[in-house]
């Protein structure tokens, strides 16, 4: 009789993007995804069978993680736009230092070059810009935006805002990437404000 697992692929995958921030996704091994996650490196090898598959299980995870938490932001926030700042914020909260956007960069490199991965990027990419698209629509139907704002025009720019901000946080340092991020987006938003 086989037996039962304690620590679920979930727990797993996010010990395996915490390990990806720390060394990025070519110093990541098997072994240090097992010791952040508290496992073996062979219950590694028997869920996910190699390094590859375990980074494209991370990977294809991200459009539902994503969903996940805008969902909880919309849940713990009434207003449309705090739901957004609380979102973004959460979906940054794994880089607190230039290192660990370093680790994150470097799944973006595998995203780039390998077709496999980008599908799954892609579809996280769109999945963040319909989440962000819906907020900034309820905004707009609670008046908090400008009537006739258009909002999915307006959802890239958050994602690029998003993206941007991160990146130059990690080049030029600050207060926190978080900070900036919300000073970014309010200051995107501000000509759309009601």
């Amino acid at each position: 009789m086989a037996r039962p697992r304690t620590t679920s692929d979930e727990a797993i995958l996010a010990a395996a993007a915490r390990a990806v921030g720390r060394r990025g996704p070519a110093g990541l091994t098997l072994a240090s995804v097992a010791e952040e996650a508290g496992l073996a490196p062979a219950t590694l090898v028997q869920r996910f069978g190699s390094k590859r598959n375990l980074l494209l299980a991370l990977a294809r995870q991200g459009p539902a993680h994503t969903g996940a938490v805008y969902d909880h932001a919309r849940r713990q926030h009434d207003a449309p736009l705090v739901a957004l700042h609380a979102a973004l914020s959460d979906l940054a909260s794994g880089v607190q230092t230039p290192e660990e956007m370093a680790g994150h960069l470097g799944f973006l490199q595998l995203d780039l070059t390998d077709p496999e991965f980008r599908t799954h990027a892609a579809a996280q990419a769109h999945r963040m810009r319909t989440e962000t698209a819906a907020l900034l629509a309820d905004a707009v139907a609670d008046r908090d935006l400008a009537a006739g704002t258009d909002v999915d025009d307006l959802a890239r720019g958050v994602q690029i805002t998003y993206n941007g901000a991160l990146l130059l946080w990690a080049v030029e340092g600050g207060d926190s990437p978080k900070e900036l991020l919300r000073n970014e987006l309010d200051r995107l938003l501000r000509p759309h404000r009601t």
